[in-house]
């Protein structure tokens, strides 16, 4: 039995049009008007949008932080996202020192496999560099996981050097992988760090203090320049600043393949937050931080002019109780990291396309479309056509309501979008071609999710 769709207004990156949608065994197999057979089911999408599923391109399920892990395990983590129009992600699977990288993928393997609701790939993330590693990345490549993640910061855990840095993106350009960067100059930060705790500035808004602007720009622009001498594409995550998003600009006139991504934190949330008393700021303790109502200004912009390519969650969830306040007396041992997997298509819609600042193609092109191309999906996901994954949403413009803590399905025990009043809401989702979301409810009883064997770019 196939479904039809009918009815709706279909919008992908680049359409927008009136038609029915027929889906059999788990693919968009026809488009056209008034598509109906006997026996088939037929949902009525009449004064919706149908839209391709949402790709979130950087998530951190079950991760594990020191002697604790993120709030959201795959589980979890999957139902919220499907929840919240996203069908796809891409999370990091990470190789901690004294590990291969085979090691660090079997570890995360186990985490996903019968445990996602929603598809899902995964980056490589790299924590020690040498022979093994250099000869792993292209076995990574064949498993379909053509995309890593090095770390200017994290001293302790995960950063790498210079020298190390440029042998990785030397290596990614000779195999055709993308490595992915999180820009923060680590060394500093530890100096900062150090100086804010001996003064007895122990309270979680020496946080931001501790990450400036500077740092992200300054890491930015070397890792960028690193990848220039390599000749190798770059993609920047979570970038959170005007002058980080300037050494990207730049960057790119000089010929550099530069990927740039920013995250809805960095869009709604501003440093106001760390002020807060209590406790609460804790709250908002990511990297980087929150910045001032300027440097959002500057990442609108970047949307708006196609600058930044892709909005992502790094859904990285930890509980208030139990877990951020392990640094209540040293901000330094605060988990960093905040919930968004569920929230980040919406609220690009209320605040974006409703605000009049993009178009509902540009909607689409940033949540999903591109992240797709990006990262060896498409057109198997990340648009409506024929033989692509039916990954679909039914996305109901006219619905409004209030995020809130008790009314979300992320595993934790806030959200830092409490109270955002948010106009249209996800109404169905089918996963390829599966119905697990239908007007608004839960309903698929088993995790369904399956592993995307990504393909170079």
């Amino acid at each position: 039995m196939a479904t039809i769709i009918k009815n709706g207004r279909i919008i992908t990156a680049t359409d927008d049009y009136m038609a029915d949608i027929k889906i059999s065994e788990g693919k968009v197999v026809e488009i056209g008007k008034n598509l109906e057979a006997s026996g088939d089911e037929l949902v009525d999408a009449k004064g919706c949008l149908v839209v391709p599923g949402s790709i979130d391109p950087h998530t951190h399920f079950d991760l594990d932080a020191g002697d604790t892990n993120s709030a959201d395990d795959f589980e979890t983590g999957s139902k919220a996202a499907l929840m919240g129009g996203t069908t796809t992600i891409i999370d990091f699977a990470t190789q901690f020192r004294g590990q291969t990288l085979h090691e660090g993928l079997e570890h995360w393997n186990k985490k996903a496999q019968n445990k996602s609701y929603c598809d899902y790939g995964f980056h490589m993330a790299i924590a020690e560099w040498n022979d093994t590693t250099k000869h792993e990345m292209k076995e990574m490549v064949e498993l379909g996981i053509p995309s890593f993640k090095l770390y200017t910061a994290y001293k302790a855990t995960m950063q790498l050097g210079d020298g190390e840095i440029y042998q990785a993106l030397a290596c990614s350009r000779d195999i055709g992988a993308l490595i992915e960067f999180h820009c923060e100059n680590g060394d500093v930060i530890e100096e900062r760090i150090k100086k804010h705790l001996e003064a007895g500035e122990t309270g979680y808004k020496y946080h931001p203090k501790a990450r400036p602007i500077a740092v992200e720009a300054e890491a930015t622009e070397r890792v960028i320049r690193l990848a220039e001498l390599a000749e190798a594409p770059v993609y920047i995550v979570h970038i959170s600043c005007g002058e980080a998003l300037e050494a990207v600009r730049e960057a790119r006139k000089r010929g550099v393949k530069v990927y740039a991504e920013t995250c809805p934190q960095y869009l709604f949330l501003d440093e106001s937050v760390y002020d807060l008393e209590d406790f609460e700021g804790a709250k908002y303790v990511i990297s980087p931080p929150l910045r001032n109502k300027a440097e959002q200004e500057k990442l609108w912009n970047g949307l708006e002019n196609g600058d930044l390519e892709i909005v992502a969650s790094d859904h990285c969830p930890f509980n208030l109780k139990g877990q951020k306040d392990a640094g209540k007396d040293d901000f330094s041992k605060i988990p960093n990291g905040a919930a968004g997997v569920e929230h980040r298509f919406n609220l690009l819609y209320t605040y974006g396309v409703e605000a009049g600042r993009i178009s509902l193609n540009q909607w689409i092109n940033l949540t999903s479309t591109r992240s797709a191309k990006v990262h060896g999906m498409f057109p198997q996901k990340g648009t409506i056509a024929i033989g692509s994954d039916a990954d679909i949403v039914v996305f109901d413009p006219n619905a409004s309501w209030k995020i809130s803590v008790d009314n979300h399905h992320q595993n934790v025990d806030y959200t830092p979008y409490e109270g955002f009043e948010q106009t249209g809401k996800v109404r169905d989702v089918f996963l390829r071609g599966r119905s697990v979301v239908r007007n608004g409810e839960w309903k698929e009883a088993e995790p369904a999710g399956e592993f995307v064997k990504r393909k170079i770019r």
